[in-house]
């Protein structure tokens, strides 16, 4: 393949200044070894009119050609279609009549395109451009995308800007890496970030750990949903996955560890459907579907439906798991500077609740993994959600365009265990030397409203040798959760007492036990909460370009906080509590980076940033604490490697977090909270893309360094934070026969998981111990008529090894009572038709 001189390519993350310079392209084939395309040969084409980037795609599958080309040259171009028996060159020319793009030969054939000379006032051209080879789709998005390289992102700055510019560590996960690592639920993507780790795993889901902390927040499309079971929720309507590391600024009051940000599937300008079917282990039958395309000639309506169903069973005794996941979306375009966007997602999950296996000495006990210490007649739980989003986009022109997004998070949930009790207590609960677990029976529930809206206004302007790319905005958030238990989990029953060696005397607790358990309320004035938020905030961004080369970002955001709690033993009386226990609180997050270019292929970073957070719990005498605040310094550096192909992140952060809020042991009152002070400091690489066009690798490792900095309640400072490993990492390979952007042909993966000793809890009490995984996958794809099909086999722990993923701490089970284990060989058959 030829190559020319560059700076940079723009169709690999450089924004073209203004939109205003012409833009050069070439078109490299793939019909064999040749790398032009064959004048004479005559093919058949039959591409409608549509988007001039969608035509373009059209023409790449029928000609059997490669394409690399920026988004911007086909930005709101479209194109009139080609129909006939016609030679490549012929179709192309058609294709672009009328669009202002034209097409050349260079010397040596290969067939190139550019702005024809009129197109702009401005004539000058940009610098050459090199060219791999390989396919660049226009739109992101694109569903037959094999893509692992992500140039863009969009939650960190609220702005579509390139990661190399970004002077914040961003790590996107692709939809490609989901379907090649057939990862159902979102804690299985994430095993490709550095310093991320979901707590916990079988037993719902509480959130993550990033950089050491934990977050239960999980945004969705930029705003924030609704609290719950984020590690267990299903990845079948993502088109991507965004952590952004360190305290989030632009969304207020976060976790300062990190960010998730979930990226939903969108309606299509383009038809294409996709039905695949799974089939796996532990009777695992998974139906996943996307389809999407205009529903009318104009294009200005178009739709977007994906979904999953899933039913398994486990490794675990008497656990199984329907889930069900719907989303429809549809975009109207009233004109081509303003698009509505409509989408609802509906979820359920049916699954009984588990603890794990308790730890007795320093590890988890050495019993069977599939062991379970619940009750096979412990009732099913279940957890439904239901949201609705919007998203309107105006562009008043070029440079200038105004943004509101809304979701409404709606969620219900009901779990029963069988739980050792008191389940806070250890010592008491399980009884070291004879393996006797005290129990008792336990129900909560909870019903969660969240409502999330912002505006935004953008602009880009240029003031001498300065251009500047500014965000103007306002976020509004309110929730309500009402939480209410019955049962018993702080005094044991004998009767249900299970020896964990041999439980199965113990197990068949009868329907009229549960059904006692659960009309008594045998905490009262503590069985009823009623948890109200509700904040907003104004923040304002200015990303500065000087020379082309240092980028610099400066912000800030005030916050408007209000947070109240009641606890009763009614949800009336619970309700006339929270007024008098309201707190309001507000204050400023300023955030500064800068970022230099180097070489095109290094830019070096630092950012010092900021974030405010909320704390609602009382204190033993009545007082309520400061808001959390979290401050983060970071350093590092990031390249693009192999002609901007592959993309690293070197950093280096140190991070605090003040004013956490942990139970207060010198009271009898379990709600009592006390404040300490964390850190967490460490180095983390992550890389993604291209090695060459054969191999596309995505890999990460974190050294992390998070301890508890001071403890008012004594015996924990100096101590590591729970379930953090000191060093942890992930590598996933994968090798496409006929290179990365093919879509049809033989590929293969093979990838790995490692952490290292993690602390049970933060009393570091008992250890987990490291561990490595191992997963792999071989698949077939190949076109059949206008459809095309893939066949694939992946094996999850592909060395059948035993280890741990994680504890609860949050839970109302004591992290030494519930150890998580990973699953055993796993293996995965799907078969998927696209059309």
């Amino acid at each position: 393949m030829a190559s020319y001189p560059f700076r940079k390519a723009p169709c690999m993350g450089k924004p073209i200044q203004y939109h205003l310079w012409p833009l050069s392209l070439t078109i490299a084939t793939a019909l064999s070894t040749p790398t032009v395309i064959a004048a004479e040969q005559s093919i058949a084409f039959d591409i409608p009119a549509q988007s001039l980037s969608s035509a373009l795609n059209a023409f790449a599958d029928t000609a059997n050609v490669q394409l690399s080309y920026p988004a911007e040259m086909t930005a709101g171009l479209k194109s009139s279609g080609v129909s006939g028996q016609l030679t490549a060159q012929q179709a192309l020319q058609k294709l672009l009549a009328g669009t202002g793009v034209v097409a050349g030969t260079t010397g040596n054939g290969t067939i190139t395109l550019q702005r024809a000379p009129d197109s702009h006032n401005d004539v000058s051209t940009l610098s050459a451009v090199t060219v791999s080879g390989n396919r660049q789709y226009a739109n992101a998005a694109y569903p037959y995308s094999q893509d692992y390289a992500v140039t863009n992102a969009f939650a960190a700055t609220k702005t579509d800007t390139p990661l190399i510019e970004t002077p914040i560590s961003i790590q996107v996960v692709p939809r490609s890496v989901m379907d090649d690592q057939k990862s159902g639920k979102v804690k299985e993507v994430l095993e490709n970030v550095s310093g991320v780790r979901p707590q916990p795993s079988l037993g719902g889901g509480v959130g993550f750990i990033v950089r050491g902390f934990n977050t239960n927040n999980i945004y969705r499309n930029g705003l924030l949903q609704d609290g719950g079971y984020f590690g267990d929720m299903d990845s079948g309507n993502l088109e991507n996955i965004e952590v952004i590391k360190g305290p989030s600024q632009l969304y207020g009051r976060t976790e300062p560890g990190g960010m998730i940000n979930l990226t939903t599937k969108k309606p299509l300008d383009h038809p294409y459907y996709s039905l695949e079917q799974q089939f796996g282990s532990y009777d695992l039958y998974r139906t996943q579907w996307d389809a999407g395309g205009p529903i009318n000639g104009d294009k200005s309506l178009l739709y977007r439906f994906s979904g999953a169903y899933q039913s398994n069973g486990s490794f675990r005794d008497f656990v199984s798991v329907d889930r069900m996941l719907f989303n429809p979306s549809i975009t109207w375009r009233p004109s081509d500077t303003t698009d509505i966007t409509v989408d609802i997602e509906g979820s359920e999950k049916n699954a009984p609740a588990d603890f794990g296996i308790p730890a007795l000495g320093k590890r988890p006990a050495n019993i069977p993994i599939s062991r379970n210490l619940g009750d096979p007649n412990t009732r099913i739980g279940d957890q439904s959600s239901t949201k609705v989003g919007s998203e309107i986009n105006h562009r008043f022109n070029d440079d200038w365009a105004i943004h509101n997004r809304f979701l409404a998070s709606l969620s219900d949930s009901t779990t029963s265990f069988v739980n050792p009790a008191p389940a806070f207590d250890p010592g008491l609960a399980l009884n070291q030397a004879t393996g006797i677990l005290q129990r008792n029976i336990f129900r909560q529930t909870s019903e969660q409203e969240h409502y999330a809206t912002n505006l935004d206004v953008t602009g880009k302007f240029a003031i001498s040798e300065t251009k500047h790319d500014v965000l103007f905005g306002f976020d509004f958030y309110r929730t309500f959760n009402r939480y209410g238990t019955s049962g018993q989990w702080v005094d044991a029953n004998p009767a249900l007492a299970i020896d964990i060696n041999n439980p199965f005397p113990s197990y068949g607790i009868s329907p009229a036990t549960f059904d006692a358990a659960y009309l008594s309320d045998s905490e009262p004035g503590l069985n009823r909460s009623v948890i109200y938020n509700n904040w907003y905030g104004a923040y304002f961004q200015d990303q500065i370009t000087l020379w082309d080369r240092l980028h610099i970002m400066g912000g800030g955001r005030y916050d408007w906080a209000e947070t109240g709690r009641g606890n009763a033993a009614s949800f009336a009386d619970a309700d006339a509590l929270v007024k008098p226990n309201t707190r309001k609180d507000e204050g400023f997050s300023p955030r500064v980076g800068i970022l230099y270019e180097a070489f095109d292929q290094l830019s070096v970073y630092g950012n010092w940033i900021t974030s405010l957070g909320a704390n609602n719990a009382p204190a033993s005498n009545g007082n309520r604490f400061d808001p959390q605040i979290g401050e983060q310094f970071e350093a590092g550096i990031k390249t693009q490697l192999f002609d901007q192909r592959l993309l690293a992140t070197l950093a280096y952060y140190h991070l605090t977090k003040d004013n956490i809020l942990v139970n207060d042991l010198s009271t009898a009152n379990l709600y009592d909270k006390i404040a300490n002070l964390q850190r967490s400091q460490g180095i983390e690489l992550d890389m993604t893309g291209y090695l060459s066009n054969n191999f596309s690798l995505i890999g990460s490792y974190a050294f992390t360094d998070a301890r508890i900095i001071k403890d008012h309640n004594g015996g924990t400072q100096g101590n590591r934070l729970n379930n953090v490993p000191e060093h942890s990492g992930s590598l996933w390979l994968k090798y496409d026969m006929n290179g990365y952007a093919a879509r049809d042909g033989f590929s293969a993966g093979l990838g790995g998981v490692a952490a290292g000793t993690r602390e049970g809890d933060n009393a570091n009490s008992f250890q987990m111990p490291g561990y490595v995984r191992m997963d792999a996958f071989v698949a077939y794809k190949q076109k059949v008529g206008g459809s095309r099909i893939s066949a694939q086999f992946n094996i999850r722990n592909l060395l059948d090894k035993r280890y741990y993923e994680s504890t609860d701490p949050d839970s109302n089970v004591a992290p030494a009572l519930g150890a998580y284990p990973g699953a055993p060989l796993t293996a995965i058959g799907s078969i998927r038709v696209e059309y």
